[in-house]
């Protein structure tokens, strides 16, 4: 059954299920969802259309779904939903969608969201992806799929930071990272592959060496154009599914460029 503490202010009209837990000091609105397993441990705040998935840890002190940071905001009923099994330690904040961006922000299933941690309105944020302290992201950031944002980081709004990339910690990103890119910086430029990450995840050695080469194939400075680097990549390596992941990453309409290399720095 449910268990909430009697000092934790629960609105009658919120859905909970059968096995939720509420700490001390806790407010839900009435329009939040909280699935099984779901836990709040004290001093939460939890208000607006908020969905949490199955599984879900808040700490204290984490506000989801409180107004966003955006001028243009004019009470929208936007939403914010959080999937299944994602940790969300102290002082983290998570601002619903709006007008401007779809109405919705979405954090993914298993996700850390460490200490400070802040994602921000219309956010599209995927699975597997741990934002480590004080982490930010503008609004209209895209992170994909078992990124890792380093400490003191900050993206850039309407910035995409691809699949498996690795922001380096107090690194400021205002460009798009490829898939697998590893970023470091007072202003981000690209640092080679996160190979690290790719190992962990299991990826075969052979995938991880087409990778490099097709990397150092895009990034490398000679006097083909970059438009003819990416052909003759699609071309050699575009059977690779994580080189397929990195080309159509850059194929993708952006509002924001791309982050490269220093000169002359290989995966």
């Amino acid at each position: 059954m449910s268990k909430i503490h009697p000092t934790a202010l629960v609105d009658p009209a919120a859905k909970l299920a059968d096995d939720v837990r509420i700490g001390a000091y806790c407010v839900v609105g009435p329009q939040v969802e909280l699935a099984s397993g779901v836990s709040l441990q004290s001093h939460v705040v939890v208000q607006g259309r908020a969905r949490l998935g199955q599984g879900c840890q808040v700490y204290p002190f984490a506000a989801v779904g409180t107004a966003p940071q955006d001028l243009k905001f004019d009470g929208e009923d936007s939403e914010i939903v959080i999937g299944e099994n994602t940790i969300i330690r102290e002082h983290v904040t998570l601002h619903p969608g709006t007008q401007h961006g779809g109405m919705q922000t979405r954090v993914g299933a298993g996700c850390l969201l460490m200490v400070g941690a802040h994602v921000a309105h219309d956010c599209r944020v995927g699975d597997g992806v741990i934002m480590a302290n004080q982490a930010t992201l503008g609004g209209h950031v895209v992170v994909e799929d078992n990124a890792f944002l380093g400490g003191l980081s900050a993206v850039h709004q309407f910035a995409r930071i691809g699949r498996g990339a690795m922001i380096g910690g107090m690194t400021g990103v205002e460009g798009d990272v490829i898939p697998y890119g590893m970023v470091t910086g007072n202003r981000a430029q690209l640092n080679g592959l996160n190979i690290i990450g790719l190992k962990r995840r299991g990826v075969a050695r052979s995938e991880v060496q087409a990778l490099r080469a097709a990397y150092r194939a895009l990034f490398d400075v000679r006097e083909q154009s970059f438009t003819e680097r990416l052909a003759e990549v699609e071309e050699e390596y575009g059977n690779w599914p994580t080189v397929r992941n990195v080309l159509d990453f850059i194929k993708t309409d952006s509002s924001r460029s791309l982050c490269q290399p220093h000169s002359g720095n290989a995966a």
